[in-house]
């Protein structure tokens, strides 16, 4: 059975989520914090239903979907536990907005003792500053260069600092990557991917472990992350390495043709 967390503790993971993924293009919509960032993380460009507000669900929609047509952009919301208005999925879904990108954010407190495996020989950790990075992951996810660009921006900008590390076969390729964001006693932990050729090996664990302990030297102690909840590979490293269910969350968007009509 998974561990019961205070909901103060996932209240604080849930804003640590939010600062972590902020982009430059976001603005405060009666108590809703909309983003329309043109990257490809789905967290940067959606509404994050904040706070309650005091104009009509429905006029406040209209408000941000002419944001989002004025960005380019698909309106989609992220819908959380703590989503406001209280009933706002039910709400949703009678509009016919439709749910998809199940996700669970999963934490693992203690994270001073977790074992610390060792990098197979020839591999070497490196550091790669922000823009390098986003460009790292974006080739090993064949993303766009508007994308990456984007997301190279809001690494660059955001108000919690990441710190990005590569993991180098003998040859110098690179076989893995991850990132973190520590802002106080918690460890985001973002962007992990592994080469497809390289999958199998037990490089994502072993990396993690790795920049997770880098993260304790900044003062972290409990490490968040959120992941694809279909996404098994995935879920069993993470599940491996301590971390457990926390809370999920989704998104909800209308149907293509009646979001842009």
């Amino acid at each position: 059975m998974a561990p019961a967390f205070a909901p103060a503790l996932l209240s604080r993971i849930e804003d640590a989520g939010l600062n972590a993924s902020a982009p430059p293009q976001q603005r405060w919509v009666d108590g809703w914090l909309v983003r329309f960032s043109p990257g490809k993380a789905q967290r940067a460009r959606c509404i994050n239903a904040v706070a309650d507000g005091r104009m009509p669900v429905e006029e406040k929609l209209a408000l941000c979907q002419a944001l989002y047509r004025q960005a380019g952009l698909r309106m989609l919301l992220r819908v959380t536990p703590f989503s406001r208005p209280r009933g706002l999925d039910a709400w949703l879904a009678r509009k016919h907005y439709h749910r998809f990108g199940e996700s669970l954010v999963m934490v693992r407190e203690a994270i001073e003792t977790m074992p610390v495996l060792p990098l197979p020989d020839g591999l070497q950790l490196q550091e790669v500053e922000t823009e390098a990075y986003a460009h790292i992951i974006g080739e090993l996810r064949e993303t766009d260069e508007a994308q990456v660009q984007a997301h190279a921006q809001r690494l660059k900008l955001s108000p919690v600092p990441y710190r990005g590390r590569v993991l180098l076969g003998d040859g110098g390729q690179v076989l893995a990557c991850a990132q973190v964001a520590v802002e106080g006693e918690l460890v985001g932990l973002y962007d992990v991917f592994t080469a497809p050729a390289q999958r199998g090996r037990g490089l994502s664990g072993a990396l993690c472990g790795q920049v997770l302990a880098q993260a304790r030297q900044q003062g972290a102690t409990l490490a968040y992350l959120q992941v694809d909840a279909h996404n098994h590979a995935a879920l069993a490293v993470y599940r491996r390495l301590g971390f457990a269910d926390a809370y999920s969350y989704h998104y909800r968007a209308l149907p293509e043709a009646a979001d842009t009509a």
